[in-house]
């Protein structure tokens, strides 16, 4: 044997060698109580984060803002979820009203930047607009296809937020609502809420489109 290396052997009656002893006993705690015990913790816990999941998805009435708006919350990523018009061909397929919602951001002048996609020919083309802030809380200005005021309708910061948009063009007053997620699916619930919403400004559902499934250029990501 080389100098310098040493074999450490078990003599008679010195048990198991050690490696054999600490697989049995790993083996048997596997299959014990305390094994079954966690197995039992993990899968509660595992439960009760689906649910807490499920319930922050949930529509609450009661966080739901209609004024006073924090507009520094709003900022970050959303999604486009339903839209509304009094002219559904804006807002359908090839609709110039008809973009997808990426982020905003609250600018520190007060504007609010919008960050959009939306499909020509084929195409995802992404384009930026910047809202200009007018003097009443939550509301702003900009010129896209014609002049446009643009107004948060209701939100609750974490998961939702609802935009009223009233658009002059060539003479024509047209109106159009956009639903747009922290996530990119809702629960029923906020259907049905967007459709409250939209009968204040003579909205129904046949005025509704739902993008869900629309949004070509998120799912090519």
């Amino acid at each position: 044997m080389p100098s310098g290396h040493r074999m450490c052997v078990d003599g008679p009656g010195s048990g198991p060698p050690r490696g054999a002893g600490s697989h049995r006993a790993a083996g048997y705690k596997e299959g014990g109580p305390r094994a079954e015990a966690s197995t039992a913790r993990m899968a509660l816990l595992l439960l009760s984060l689906g649910l807490s999941i499920i319930t922050a998805q949930e529509f609450n009435p009661r966080a739901v803002v209609q004024r006073n708006y924090n507009m520094a919350r709003i900022s970050g990523v959303w999604y486009s979820i339903f839209m509304a018009s009094d002219d559904l061909n804006r807002i359908k397929e090839n609709g110039d009203l008809r973009v997808f919602v990426r982020n905003i951001e609250h600018l520190k002048n007060g504007s609010l930047k919008f960050d959009f996609e939306f499909m020509v020919q084929g195409e995802c083309v992404a384009v930026v607009v910047v809202c200009e802030k007018t003097e009443k809380n939550g509301e702003y200005s900009i010129n896209y296809e014609g002049e446009n005021t643009v107004a948060v309708s209701e939100t609750d910061y974490r998961l939702f937020i609802t935009f009223h948009l009233q658009n002059f063009r060539n003479g024509t007053e047209t109106h159009a609502l956009a639903l747009y997620a922290r996530v990119p699916q809702l629960e029923p619930a906020f259907l049905s809420r967007f459709e409250e919403t939209c009968k204040k400004y003579g909205l129904g559902p046949q005025n509704i489109v739902d993008l869900t499934n629309e949004d070509h250029c998120y799912s090519k990501r």
